[in-house]
């Protein structure tokens, strides 16, 4: 997370006009309607396509074929349901906004408030628009025609056995998740409790109102259970679930929601699973919300302002929500709130409170206090056992043991356990913030925290990811799980009484969480690192290979303890897509969006670290889970079982995004070095690792594809839909090869 202020961008009733600078060129196509049709053949029908083009059907089909992709995939309403961020995300350079919205079949209101909730989808997307011209469909010229046949021709040089069949559609995975277990499992015990974390596949958006969109199905919380997982969460907004008394039709078909809420707490409980809702409250609104309740009005964020919580109305509209809500839901497990980040609430939730006559005469823990004490007062007032949980999440070290002094003594409070974490990687001193597995807390700040909760009698929760990370997130899970039990050991040592297992992503049921879970067992006393490693393997893959697989998450835990990690190359490295992340002969001019489109912005990716530095941390990682996969490959011969196949997918996957990343930066250096100085020894030099990393570029992004096609879970995350799929890989290959064979001769008749 991170503290966005885009109010100031857009409305939730206006599309953004922000920047709006020339796309980003792509030579490597005839023309942008042969990228449109690329791009858009395993996600959006073709009879969609033409509709956007202006073509008919046959036309796009005839395009398609032509670039080497044969019949297109049956698409599934289910996939383009949960395909919609994927969708815009690859035409952000291509399309207007009017031919997005006819793509996607939106209204301009229902894009307008996607790319504003749907977790900050804007931001992500560079907080800018590229001045795309609409593409109208007009037959290929014949120089057009000879590039989509010479774009299949390097398809069939790069797989001269042919690309294989898609054994594991797009979204396959939901489907398998949601089907009970093979063998029923008893639910884990433990002595951390809370153990609560995200779907692994849930939408963003209004999922009590989309039963369509179920983010728990029975046999995923079946599966989580087993897993070690005794709670979920989802996100809830106050004026959605219960009576809004200065707007009614904010809060239309609250009642249908909290019925929709009730069944799923009521399904959860059958699987041991309690139901958390996270909370960002009071929710901000717009500045004409104001002009006849100006006594409501706290800060101001361009076109929004705060509901200041200084004023008792606004705390009895909270207190009198939470009272409502636990009353209709009464088994309803528990609240956590983040109030100092993400969107502006309070007035002092982006640190700027000063700026309101009220909240400006008070400190910032007594606001954001009082502010969690609405919400206990609530809970109190409902006579429910509901948890509240207080994230400290952007608490400012200056007042965050104030505020935790002044909070309820029945509130449990969280903090990241990374945070403030002191590392030094390839040489060079940094400090960790959080979603980090590879650095193994707690740390300072989380243990002053709990320490000063304690002190008063309240609970202390930490907040980990044990399943994956921004560090990276295109799969189910990082298998650096030493890392993750001993942080969960660390943990328990330190007396935390429970675990948010993660943000909204992690949801996995992967051998991680089943570590953390054997390291709480209620049942054991103080099981080691290692018992719970054996255990988890012998259970997950048989005792004669587990051995093996304890050897090989060793083996990636030491490696990824490399990770360069700093909270800007997390957010702005292309390390969730991968080898699918383009290469470009001459600088973009674009900056790397968060977690979105990193571009060719190695300064931002590299952040804190030289990049010969960045590269070889990269390059140490990847080496270091190619080895622990050797180990897995020789002990399991040539008939791996089901599960360790896709052990061994995660793994190589994981592999080949570090690999690319390391050669992406490398790309960059070289490039700008042949622009400074484009004759002589050393523009030969830089030519000659140029071919040699757009040569392995092909070969990793031809390996991506091969494991994508069998392996939906590869490159998804719930937040961000899919990074790539498998056609992503197909273009890195064209891309490559273009430069290959019109850039580079080029550019070495020059050198000389």
């Amino acid at each position: 997370m991170i503290i966005f202020v885009l109010s100031a961008i857009l409305s939730a009733t206006q599309l953004p006009a922000g920047p709006t600078p020339e796309p980003v060129p792509l030579p490597h196509f005839p023309d942008r309607v042969h990228a449109f049709v690329w791009r858009n053949w395993e996600l959006v029908p073709a009879p969609d396509m033409a509709r956007v083009l202006g073509a008919r059907e046959e036309d796009v089909l005839d395009l398609g074929k032509a670039m080497g992709l044969g019949d297109p995939p049956a698409i599934t309403e289910n996939q383009r349901r949960r395909s919609y961020i994927t969708v815009i995300r690859r035409n952000w350079h291509l399309l207007p906004y009017e031919q997005m919205l006819d793509l996607l079949g939106w209204t301009e209101e229902e894009l307008a408030f996607t790319l504003r909730e749907d977790d900050f989808l804007y931001i992500k997307l560079g907080s800018l628009k590229p001045k795309c011209e609409p593409l109208k469909y007009s037959p290929p010229s014949e120089s057009a025609a000879k590039g989509g046949q010479a774009i299949a021709q390097i398809l069939g040089e790069t797989f001269p056995q042919g690309m294989g069949a898609v054994s594991d559609p797009l979204f396959g995975f939901v489907e398998k998740l949601s089907q009970a277990p093979a063998q029923a499992v008893e639910p884990a015990t433990s002595g951390f409790d809370p153990r609560y974390c995200y779907s692994y596949f849930a939408l963003y958006g209004d999922p009590l109102l989309d039963p369509e969109s179920d983010p728990y199905p029975d046999g995923y919380l079946a599966r989580m259970a087993a897993a070690g997982a005794n709670g979920v969460w989802l996100q809830a907004v106050l004026y959605k679930l219960a009576p809004y008394p200065w707007d009614a039709a904010l809060s239309a078909r609250y009642e249908e929601r909290l019925a929709n809420l009730r069944t799923l707490v009521e399904r959860a409980r059958k699987h041991g699973m309690g139901v958390y809702l996270y909370l960002n409250e009071p929710r901000a609104m717009q500045q004409a919300f104001f002009e006849s309740r100006p006594e409501l009005k706290g800060v101001s964020e361009g076109d929004y302002a705060a509901m200041c919580t200084s004023v008792p109305e606004v705390r009895e509209y909270i207190t009198n929500s939470i009272a409502s809500i636990n009353k209709a839901v009464p088994g309803l497990a528990g609240f956590f709130t983040i109030t100092a980040s993400e969107n502006l609430t309070n007035c002092w939730s982006h640190h700027n409170g000063a700026q309101c006559p009220r909240c400006g005469k008070r400190t910032p823990a007594e606001v954001i206090a009082e502010m969690n004490g609405a919400i206990q007062a609530g809970i109190d007032a409902a006579g429910t056992s509901t948890r509240l949980i207080a994230w400290d999440w952007g608490w400012q070290d200056d007042w965050a043991v104030d505020t935790i002094n002044a909070l309820p003594t029945s509130v449990s409070l969280m903090s990241v356990s990374e945070w403030s974490i002191p590392i030094k990687r390839g040489g060079v001193d940094g400090v960790v913030g959080e979603y980090s597995i590879s650095t193994i807390g707690p740390g300072p700040r989380a243990t002053k925290h709990w320490a000063a909760a304690r002190a008063r009698g309240m609970k202390a929760i930490a907040k980990i990811q044990a399943g994956n990370t921004w560090e990276l997130s295109a799969v189910p899970y990082i298998p650096a799980v030493e890392n993750v039990a001993k942080h969960a050991a660390n943990l328990r040592g330190a007396g935390v009484d429970g675990l948010m297992l993660g943000w909204t992503l992690g949801g996995y049921p992967s051998p991680n969480l089943e570590v953390v879970s054997e390291i709480g067992r209620a049942d054991q006393n103080a099981i080691s690192t290692d018992q719970a490693l054996l255990t988890v393997a012998q259970r997950r893959y048989g005792e004669a290979i587990a051995p093996a697989v304890v050897a090989a998450w060793r083996t990636c835990s030491a490696a990824f303890s490399e990770f360069p990690y700093n909270g800007g190359t997390v957010y702005s490295a292309p390390l969730q897509v991968g080898p699918t992340n383009l290469l470009w002969e001459s600088p973009t001019g674009y900056r790397a969006s968060m977690v979105g489109i990193p571009y060719d912005d190695l300064n931002a990716w590299r952040s804190i670290y030289p990049p010969e530095v960045f590269c070889g941390q990269l390059l140490k990682i990847a080496d270091g889970f190619d080895s622990a996969l050797k180990t897995l490959r020789d002990a399991a011969g040539d008939a791996p079982s089901p599960a360790l196949r896709e052990e061994m997918q995660v793994m190589e996957a994981s592999s080949i995004h570090f690999r690319s990343v390391a050669n992406q930066v490398q790309f960059v250096m070289a490039r700008d070095r042949l622009a400074a100085q484009p004759t002589g020894d050393s523009a030969k030099q830089a030519l000659d690792a140029i071919e040699r990393i757009l040569k392995e570029e092909i070969d990793l992004a031809r390996r991506m594809y091969a494991i994508q096609r069998v392996d939906s879970r590869i490159g998804f995350e719930a937040s961000n839909h899919y990074f790539y799929v498998p056609v992503d890989s197909l273009e890195k290959v064209i891309n490559c090869r273009d430069l290959l064979d019109r850039w580079l001769p080029t550019q070495r008749a020059k050198a000389g």
